[in-house]
């Protein structure tokens, strides 16, 4: 996850802590070597869209095995244990799972920062209230695109309008709210569109996700942006963000699993601004690139552990019998271990990228999906090999 804001104007938001900090570099099961790491939960694989990228497969049926309440709550106190600082309830959509407010309140009272990712659609006025009562620190609405193409993505007529009242409603009581934009084929010339409505709107936070073949997703590699058309959406991205803070709109603003967009950042500030130029390459040095299998995790509905919520293909071992903690420090798994590692095992050009303790490879699961081989290069990086200092 890269922060726009904070490498173009050093502004802090609460994931910052997480991402650029001092204690981060060595840390090998963790954001720190003090603290777990960030946990996505997928609390259930029921929905009640039917997504074309979903890494899920999700739809809108019962499936059996997934973790109890009580298993649930025995889960969250391992985490605890572990110092796990944010617990990310996914799904699936979260909102269906009947316990959900009692385990986001057993999370929070447990010294962990709940927070949401959901598709927006059954955020009522009241489920908004008790939301924000709970004190879950940020809820992300999923939206890839406006109306007609939104809705086409979700498999649902209405979703984008379902979706907005929830935002609505969370801006209502004051919730924080953001949104999750999945780039796309189909949906990049929106990029303007989507800035406009969060400023109409009044949204705290945008993440523009990198697509992953997962799931779904893996039939959407032709639908996957260009190179070209990747810089394209990143100068759209940073040119919205400077013109909301020239106006004092404080949006935060993000890029997510394609850790080239920093060193893409840093590039472009070097033909602008050499001091803020140096100032980006410190901040994304502190974060050391994809982190997955280290600061960032995802246990499944049925209680699998895996490097992140995309490479649910790779299983570590069970919440049930294990704890979370004993599962992530175990690097006898040589996967897990790879994950903690990985520059070593690198192939093609991310084994000679100038910029790999920058990015770490950038994203597996990618890498996985096009060559067959999870530690070849990410075909997902959009820079040059001139850029990359590898011709």
């Amino acid at each position: 996850m890269i922060s726009v804001t904070k490498l173009l104007f050093d502004t802090e938001y609460f994931g910052d802590s997480l991402r650029y900090s001092k204690q981060s570099r060595g840390a090998k099961h963790g954001t720190t070597a003090q603290t777990g790491p960030v946990v996505v939960w997928n609390s259930t694989k029921t929905c009640n869209l039917n997504c074309v990228h979903c890494y899920m497969e999700s739809d809108a049926r019962k499936y059996e095995g997934e973790l109890t309440t009580a298993e649930a709550k025995k889960f969250i106190d391992d985490l605890a244990e572990f110092k796990v600082p944010v617990l990310l309830f996914s799904g699936g959509e979260p909102l269906i799972r009947n316990d959900f407010f009692e385990l986001a309140e057993y999370t929070a009272a447990k010294g962990i920062r709940p927070t949401l990712s959901t598709n927006g659609t059954l955020i009522t006025p009241e489920v908004a209230r008790r939301i924000k009562e709970i004190g879950i620190g940020y809820v992300g609405i999923s939206l890839d695109g406006l109306r007609e193409v939104n809705d086409k993505f979700r498999g649902k007529e209405g979703a984008f309008e379902a979706a907005m009242q929830g935002i609505q409603n969370c801006v209502a009581v004051g919730q924080r709210v953001g949104l999750r934009f999945t780039i796309n084929r189909h949906n990049f010339e929106q990029l303007d569109n989507i800035f406009d409505f969060i400023e109409a709107e009044k949204i705290d936070r945008v993440c523009f996700y990198h697509l992953v073949y997962s799931g779904r997703g893996q039939s959407m590699i032709a639908d996957d942006i260009s190179p070209e058309e990747s810089r394209q959406a990143m100068d759209t991205i940073i040119r919205r963000a400077k013109d909301f803070e020239q106006r004092g709109l404080k949006k935060e603003i993000l890029t997510v699993d394609n850790h080239c967009d920093g060193v893409y950042l840093y590039l472009q500030a070097l033909k602008e601004d050499s001091e803020r130029a140096e100032k980006i390459k410190n901040i994304i040095g502190l974060n050391g690139g994809n982190r997955s299998g280290i600061a960032f995790g995802a246990v499944d509905p049925y209680g699998y552990v895996h490097p992140d919520q995309f490479t649910q293909h790779i299983t570590f071992s069970n919440v049930r019998t294990r704890k979370f903690g004993d599962i992530w420090t175990d690097t006898s798994n040589p996967i897990l271990a790879g994950f903690k590692d990985r520059q070593p095992l690198l192939k093609g050009r991310c084994s000679k990228c100038q910029y790999l303790s920058f990015c770490n490879g950038n994203f597996r699961t990618r890498a996985e999906a096009v060559t067959g081989d999870l530690w070849e290069s990410d075909p997902a990086c959009y820079l040059t090999d001139e850029e990359l200092g590898i011709c």
